[in-house]
């Protein structure tokens, strides 16, 4: 891993182990102005410096970034167009310990995945509920023909719109991560952080 990703991948794991950077210094025997430069992104760690953060942290930051990154980024990016959490899940789990932007990315596409696969799951219990009950008010001979097909499309609209944010989402932001902008998914719930 190289920086900057290097030093944001060592704040982030030294502030989740609940170190100051003088604790971390202290325990990596550095000072704490090369931890503060380290995270900073201004020096690349000498290799005892980077062993001691490794180890440490419980993170292996010797490892060097995925080839093609970018392309597995946006292969993250692009699967939010399904809604199928197995793809970004496998491709997360493989390789998040190989790159902090893989496993950034693959975070926020999985919270959103996650989300999108509940609202889906939540869409369609109400629909179970309501065609049936439609039914049932058409054999007592309440409605007609029509109220059934209202129900069905009104049940199956909600889906059909989550189906499209999440294919214009998936879009929307592989675009957004291949033009270096910062990449976002509304409406997601953070499963993991």
């Amino acid at each position: 891993m190289k920086q900057p990703d290097l030093g944001l991948k060592v704040s982030e794991l030294r502030k989740e182990k609940g170190f100051t950077q003088e604790q971390l210094a202290e325990d990596c025997e550095v000072t704490p102005r090369t931890i503060q430069r380290i995270e900073s992104g201004e020096v690349e760690p000498r290799p005892f410096t980077r062993n001691s953060l490794s180890n440490v942290l419980e993170f292996d930051l010797g490892k060097n970034d995925v080839g093609n990154e970018r392309i597995w980024v946006a292969a993250l990016h692009l699967s939010s167009m399904f809604c199928i959490v197995l793809i970004p899940l496998l491709i997360w789990t493989w390789l998040k310990n190989r790159s902090f932007r893989i496993d950034k990315h693959g975070r926020q596409v999985l919270n959103f995945q996650i989300s999108i696969t509940l609202a889906l799951f939540a869409g369609a219990f109400c629909l179970m509920i309501g065609l049936p009950a439609g039914a049932i008010y058409l054999q007592q001979g309440y409605g007609d023909q029509l109220l059934m097909a209202t129900l069905a499309l009104v049940g199956f609209f909600p889906m059909i719109l989550i189906g499209f944010f999440a294919f214009y989402q998936g879009i929307a932001n592989t675009l957004r991560f291949l033009n270096d902008q910062e990449t976002r998914y509304p409406l997601s719930i953070k499963f993991l952080k």
